[in-house]
């Protein structure tokens, strides 16, 4: 396997979850609850609970009936009986409610913990992945990790071919990667690092309301009460992640037009760029210039002896590296998001678990039919229910992908600004694949299992380029100019001019 490259310090800090402002006890609990533990102690709990409905669904129906018995015949003395019976029934009542509120409560004690906005744009969105679970599942990423998980995903479609670090194209990648990259710190403090965004000539983002932030451990905050108890310094509560370089595969596929990222976490992630898209810019796009590299010229006495001529190597117009900028920074945007971790969370967490739980409900409400009709019933509901889940899974996952892709676009547009690209570009861009309809390449017609298909689905490997994609990241930018234009209005103001500004908008 193709080894990494890029070794140099990564100084970088971030991560790309919102600091929880929290107090500590408050955090230590949510930390508990937003984990994939969490969700299936819920789900543990509400079987439990359910298992014991019909047992006082029964007891409670025999309870009524005697007092319908008592009532129509009119028994001597049945009053005292009744009362009881009028009790037990209460009291099995407030039992049943406990025994569905606790998993209820649970539930929702987890889908309120891991509730979290997406950086830059602010998107409500559910992860039941503790910051610790993330870390585990990017160690398995870590170093080497990545490249072979990467090659299982390549190997599909046949043996994979890559492109070495010592061509240009992969130079001409790689370069364009780190200059994109060393934007990433830009974002966690755009207000102080990018005052120029007001009176620039190319469009250049307002700074976001949401940036990257460092996120604090829930283990940092016991040791920090710890200290605090036992009268010690206490260090710092946030937790600083180590951000980019990130990893970067070229792989030698003509026929392949596209990209796609892959990790989760910055010591796990990383993109895959196919050679067919190199070739679709260097054909679409002239060249400047052709020049020999600096490193390869002959000498003297190459050129005495008639030794052969060094290879001639292409300089890339700024052209040709905005159009890959822009596919880079797309799929870099896939990764300061988590968005494969979303995934991975919706696919292999929130949806089963919800599903899970529904089932078990809707199991219990049928048990009087499957209890009198036997087995086969019962399979056919169980079959139902696969059959439904499978389908709601793909709705969930194709609504997830959409959004995904909107918030890619809008923050790599981001990234190229802050980079020195012009974001217009990808306007262009996009409307010109979607007019090509070239997408990511297609996979094999070989049936894949379960686990090949969920992997490609957390790589990205069938997103849809559309109209709404255009048409979201040219909202965007049209918002960049009216918060420009706001803000440019704002500072001419006199302070009288300010505050009659703001008593209008009260008022």
């Amino acid at each position: 396997m193709y080894n990494a490259t890029a070794l140099f310090t990564r100084t970088s800090a971030f991560h790309s979850t919102p600091r929880n402002n929290y107090p500590p006890l408050i955090a230590i609990l949510a930390a508990v609850f937003k984990s994939s533990t969490g969700l299936q102690i819920a789900q543990t709990a509400g079987r439990i609970a359910l298992t014991f409905v019909p047992v006082i669904l029964l007891k409670n129906h025999k309870s009524r009936m005697h007092l319908h018995f008592a009532d129509i015949h009119g028994i001597p003395g049945a009053e005292d009986k009744k009362l009881k019976l009028l009790q037990r029934i209460r009291k099995r009542t407030i039992f049943f409610q406990i025994l569905l509120a606790i998993p209820a409560v649970l539930f929702w004690l987890v889908m309120i913990a891991s509730m979290e906005r997406t950086p830059l744009t602010g998107r409500w969105r559910l992860i039941i992945l503790s910051p610790e679970e993330e870390d585990d599942l990017a160690a398995n990423l870590a170093g080497q990790g990545w490249y072979n998980a990467v090659g299982d995903i390549l190997a599909q479609d046949g043996p994979p071919r890559f492109v070495p670090y010592y061509d240009w194209r992969y130079q001409w990648v790689q370069d364009t990667l780190r200059r994109l990259e060393a934007t990433i710190p830009i974002l966690m403090e755009e207000t102080d690092q990018c005052p120029e965004w007001l009176t620039s000539d190319r469009p250049m983002p307002p700074p976001a309301e949401y940036p990257l932030t460092p996120r604090p451990r829930a283990s940092e905050y016991l040791r920090y009460l710890c200290e605090k108890m036992c009268d010690r310094e206490a260090p710092p509560v946030p937790h600083s992640i180590p951000g980019p370089p990130y990893n970067l595969l070229l792989v030698e596929r003509p026929d392949a037009l596209n990209a796609f990222s892959y990790g989760f976490g910055p010591d796990g992630g990383g993109i895959v760029v196919y050679s067919g898209f190199i070739n679709d810019i260097l054909a679409r796009i002239p060249t400047d210039k052709s020049v020999t590299s600096p490193s390869q010229t002959q000498s003297w006495w190459s050129l005495l002896l008639g030794g052969p001529s060094p290879p001639r190597q292409f300089v890339p117009s700024e052209k040709q590296t905005s159009e890959l900028a822009i596919l880079l920074a797309h799929e870099l945007a896939h990764l300061i998001l988590s968005h494969h971790l979303e995934t991975l969370s919706s696919a292999t967490v929130i949806v089963p678990g919800i599903l899970s739980i529904f089932s078990d409900v809707v199991r219990v409400l049928l048990f009087p039919v499957t209890m009198f009709f036997g087995p086969f019933v019962n399979d056919a509901v169980a079959q139902l229910g696969r059959i439904g889940s499978g389908e709601l899974t793909k709705v969930g996952e194709y609504c997830t992908s959409l959004k995904q892709e909107h918030e890619a676009d809008i923050v790599s547009a981001r990234l190229l600004a802050h980079a020195g690209f012009d974001a217009r570009e990808a306007i262009s861009f996009w409307e010109q694949r979607a007019l090509s309809a070239t997408e990511y390449p297609a996979s094999s017609d070989e049936p894949i299992s379960k686990g090949a298909r969920l992997i490609r689905r957390i790589a990205g490997t069938g997103h849809p380029v559309n109209e709404a994609r255009v048409d979201k990241l040219k909202s965007e930018l049209v918002r960049w100019e009216t918060e420009r234009r706001a803000a440019l209005t704002r500072s001419r103001m006199s302070p009288h001019e300010m505050r009659s500004s703001i008593n209008l908008a009260l008022a």
